[in-house]
């Protein structure tokens, strides 16, 4: 019998925060640019800097992250959108979500009422009411091959973008989509009232310095948080929840079993969205473009 020899690997250091920020600042200086010897300001879009693809909407426009995996962000995306179409006759018009991910990560295949077909431009469309639903077709490995979203019908006054990307990865991969999230009038961040979760959403906070986030935290109301859950918010958060923008998202034990799907939203869940979507989009400017 041939014995096999093992050898371990060698240690990869855990990369801060920091370390994140400064590899960002790099990106946006034109140092990690695909062509060599190219630089380019912050301030002018440019093929090296979103990926090679654009897109300009003219609708208000909604980034919502998972600050880590499977803590509802998809569910949440998809709760604004429907509390923007309920509320579509007296504000903003109808909504959109738009599901960044790649295919085999989608949360949002199953919450179709009715299925479109593939839109010319490779997006899977449906519709759940009056909400109209965008999934991908393909499979990514990096955020820079999202194709842009379709163009806005009209009357759609709001796109929420499902970003389904960690947002390290994100931010190190220029794209009209870490372009729309560094340049939006809000974004949700989203994470579970746990004490890994409201680490991951520090780390998120420190990420979008200068970019307005709004935390959506998942789990039971805060005065039932045990005593170290409170403590272990870190100095970020606590200036979002000064700021009053940190808001609690109920739980749904079905949901959080059964996943979305066609059944109808929790009533909690919607109010819920439907207090951020006022905080985010009532102060958006009016085309959803960087003011």
């Amino acid at each position: 019998m041939t014995s096999l020899t093992t050898h371990p690997a060698p240690a990869r250091p855990a990369v801060s925060v920091e370390e994140l920020k400064r590899a960002w600042q790099a990106v946006q200086a034109g140092d990690f640019c695909r062509h060599p010897g190219a630089r380019q300001r912050p301030d002018t879009p440019s093929s090296c800097d979103t990926g090679g693809r654009s897109w300009e909407p003219h609708e208000a426009v909604l980034p919502v992250i998972g600050c880590a995996g499977s803590v509802g962000a998809t569910t949440l995306a998809l709760s604004l959108a429907t509390a923007a179409a309920e509320a579509a006759a007296a504000t903003m018009g109808s909504a959109r979500v738009v599901e960044c991910c790649t295919v085999t990560a989608s949360g949002l295949a199953p919450a179709s009422t009715a299925e479109l077909g593939q839109h010319p431009t490779g997006w899977l469309q449906g519709t759940r009411g009056e909400v109209l639903l965008e999934r991908s077709t393909d499979m990514y490995v990096s955020p820079d091959e999202v194709l842009p979203p379709t163009d806005a019908a009209p009357g759609l006054g709001l796109t929420v973008l499902d970003v389904g990307w960690e947002l390290g990865q994100l931010l190190a991969s220029p794209s009209w989509l870490s372009d729309r999230v560094l340049h939006a009038d809000h974004v949700v961040a989203v994470t579970t009232a746990t004490i890994p979760g409201l680490r991951r959403l520090e780390g998120a906070l420190a990420l979008l310095e200068g970019t307005p986030v709004i935390g959506a935290i998942l789990g039971p109301p805060r005065r039932t948080w045990p005593r170290g859950l409170e403590h272990s918010l870190g100095a970020l958060s606590r200036q979002l929840d000064q700021r009053a923008a940190m808001h609690l998202i109920p739980l749904d034990r079905g949901l959080a079993v059964r996943g979305l799907d066609s059944q109808a939203l929790p009533t909690p869940l919607l109010t819920a969205a439907g207090h951020l979507l006022h905080a985010s989009v009532a102060g958006a400017t009016p085309k959803g473009h960087p003011s």
